[in-house]
């Protein structure tokens, strides 16, 4: 083969492996061993949205800094009982994914368009993974602090043209199901709040489901063998860094590992097994916001639901745990400087997320006050100098449809705190980064050191022995 005919063809592999895939590779033949120890009963699934490397290192470093003690996924990879890999997270139609394509290569094992649920460039609709489950008796669960209605969760369920059809998606739900599903998305349920003016909320309760609007009810819920759905927020719940200052919010609103907790309880019972998601939705959002300490503190929450999954699976061995990401977010790091060590630090007193310091900080407040609220989140002092550019932004702030909806200045603030933290940002977008992937327990051998995102959906089924 010429030169030329050599690179034609690698760069058709190439292409292949990055937008394509719709088979999953035959595993390596097992030794009888290694097949004893391949079918799971059971899979966690566990995914923070929009983790970089840079999110997982800065928790890591912040957990063994702060507490003593890493995380938990850190130390899969330091006891090596989890096999690692690394992740290819393309789409159809893209390098750079969107949850909606990431979450439906889990959810189908195909590659779809961004924007799309589970529905192929040809409209095709293509079986998620919950329904397949189900038709095996399994029980099927998901938890998150987006909206349940997310395009994560709903990866798994539905099948959909836009992932931005929530109201339909709610719906949709009627007929999947499922047993548990916890999160926000209240105003796709509640007929004050959707566009048609349905009572979703009463048709889940027609059909036997116990419906959670606190986390008393959830808690109350949870030794009763009846399918739930948890709706705790109107949209995304708030940030863990937020939720742990507010009496209020600890009582009403449960924390991701205390869904994860509850959604195994009400599942484990089943003699088929179960599949659970649990997604770290707002890690994405605190990415998309620059917003280092909502990222940070919320990545530690995920790092304890991963603790309660961790435990099952240790005192249940048919259990397989997957943790990953379904893509990188701003790629966030500590740079260097000689301050570096003790300003990373000063996160370790933080009190609030950007969004709060944003939320509070008010166009007719005086450079002293913004100092005086940026250094009651933050543990940091900024000039006044800076609180007045600050303060320039805000008052240019006007409301639009995009992600931002008011347009707070996240990016400027960032900036203005990389001066005394060293945490920098390099967008406030996904990235197309090769992703982290792990997996404990049986099935686990069926990791190979690099994986595309498609494979993950048949490894389940061949660990799970659905074929």
């Amino acid at each position: 083969m010429n030169r030329r005919h050599f690179l034609l063809n690698a760069g058709l592999l190439g292409s292949a492996g990055v937008l394509g895939n719709k088979a999953f590779s035959a595993p390596t033949p097992l030794s009888v061993h290694e097949t004893d120890r391949s079918t799971a009963k059971n899979v966690i699934f566990l995914v923070s949205d929009g983790m970089s490397i840079g999110t997982l290192t800065l928790c890591d470093t912040l957990m063994q800094r702060k507490m003593g003690k890493g995380g938990h996924w850190m130390s899969l990879y330091k006891s090596r009982k989890g096999v690692r890999a690394l992740m290819d997270t393309a789409s159809s139609n893209a390098l750079v994914t969107d949850s909606a394509a990431a979450g439906s290569a889990w959810g189908c094992g195909e590659r779809v368009p961004n924007g799309s649920l589970n529905v192929s460039a040809q409209g095709e609709r293509l079986t998620p993974l919950f329904k397949k489950c189900i038709a095996k008796g399994k029980s099927v669960g998901c938890v998150t602090t987006v909206p349940i209605t997310h395009a994560t969760p709903a990866s798994f369920c539905v099948n959909a043209q836009s992932r931005n059809s929530q109201e339909d998606i709610a719906i949709d739900y009627l007929s999947l199901n499922f047993d548990v599903m916890m999160g926000g998305g209240l105003e796709f349920f509640d007929p004050q709040k959707r566009s048609d003016k349905k009572d979703v909320i009463a048709d889940f309760k027609a059909k036997g489901y116990h419906v959670a609007l606190h986390k008393s009810d959830m808690q109350r819920f949870a030794s009763q063998k009846k399918p739930l759905i948890g709706l705790f927020y109107e949209n995304g719940l708030p940030y863990s860094i937020d939720h742990q200052q507010d009496s209020e919010l600890i009582n009403t609103v449960p924390t991701l590992s205390e869904m994860t907790q509850t959604a195994i309880d009400l599942m484990k019972s089943n003699n088929n097994g179960f599949v659970l998601q649990v997604e770290a939705g707002k890690v994405d959002w605190a990415a998309h916001g620059n917003d280092t300490t909502a990222l940070l503190y919320d990545q530690m929450e995920f790092e304890k639901a991963l603790g309660v999954a961790l435990q099952f699976a240790d005192q249940h061995k048919d259990t397989l745990v997957i943790v990953t990401t379904d893509h990188g977010n701003s790629n966030p790091g500590l740079f260097y400087g000689k301050n570096a060590d003790t300003g990373f630090e000063k996160l370790f007193e933080a009190k609030h997320s950007h969004e709060w310091i944003l939320k509070n900080i008010h166009a007719n407040h005086s450079p002293s006050q913004v100092v005086e609220i940026i250094e009651h989140a933050c543990n940091v002092a900024i000039s006044k100098n800076k609180a007045v550019e600050l303060l320039s932004h805000i008052i240019k702030a006007e409301p639009t449809e995009s992600f931002n909806p008011y347009q707070m200045p996240f990016h400027e603030l960032a900036l203005i705190l990389k001066e005394h933290t060293h945490v920098g940002w390099a967008s406030n977008t996904h990235t197309s980064d090769y992703v982290e992937l792990c997996a404990y327990g049986p099935g686990q051998q069926l990791i190979k050191p690099f994986m595309l995102n498609t494979e993950l959906h048949h490894l389940m089924l061949h660990a799970l022995g659905i074929r």
